[in-house]
């Protein structure tokens, strides 16, 4: 299997449940500022242009959530239920894809990568709005996760890699993580593994 990443927020889930999973990969780094997942070659294999994308065999997999399904699949990993726990994972895959991630990831990107990328200052009106718009479906994550272990559950699955991915940036990203005790809670948990803390291959740990 080979996977394509950078060291952005996206790819980072799609690399932790590979590196989780213990899994054969190898690992193709695409450099962003040099326009490297914009060429012809990897146009061919991603004409979405984006990061991450998993090549297994002859199946090309776009998009982080399929590739962390196909992952699990793969091993015969739990992460994936083979039971009714599917329409819940789904659910809380398609939730954080509309809501918090939509929200956290613009609270990473004006934070991260504007500066990053030359883009300029974080604009404050787009700050205040997302923050205000985090707050709310926090919450909903908050409410949800008092008495649970994890998202789904008493096992930890692909929709709690999905839906924590934004908040190890919670500080540098202005992300207000520290306001809800329960979402803090489980993400210190998903803390205590190594795949979690360090989920890109070692020539990108230290920017992790």
């Amino acid at each position: 299997m080979k996977l394509y990443y950078a060291e952005t927020l996206t790819p980072r889930k799609a690399c932790a449940v590979a590196r989780y999973l213990d899994l054969p990969m190898d690992y193709v780094h695409l450099d962003l500022k040099k326009g490297e997942h914009t060429t012809p070659d990897y146009r061919a294999i991603n004409p979405n242009c984006k990061v991450p994308c998993l090549v297994d065999g002859d199946r090309t997999i776009w998009e982080a959530d399929a590739i962390m399904c196909h992952l699990a699949q793969r091993a015969g990993s739990s992460l994936w239920p083979g039971d009714t726990r599917q329409t819940e994972v789904l659910r809380w895959l398609s939730w954080n894809s509309h809501h918090l991630y939509r929200h956290a990831g613009t609270l990473y990107f004006e934070f991260l990568i504007k500066p990053n990328f030359g883009m300029g200052e974080p604009d404050p009106a787009t700050v205040a709005q997302e923050q205000d718009a985090f707050r709310r479906f926090a919450g909903v994550l908050d409410r949800h996760l008092e008495g649970r272990q994890w998202l789904v559950g008493d096992d930890l699955t692909i929709a709690d890699f999905s839906v924590a991915v934004s908040l190890p940036y919670a500080k540098a990203a202005a992300i207000p993580l520290e306001e809800f005790p329960q979402v803090q809670r489980w993400h210190d948990q998903l803390g205590t593994l190594d795949a979690w803390r360090n989920p890109f291959p070692a020539r990108a740990m230290a920017n992790a």
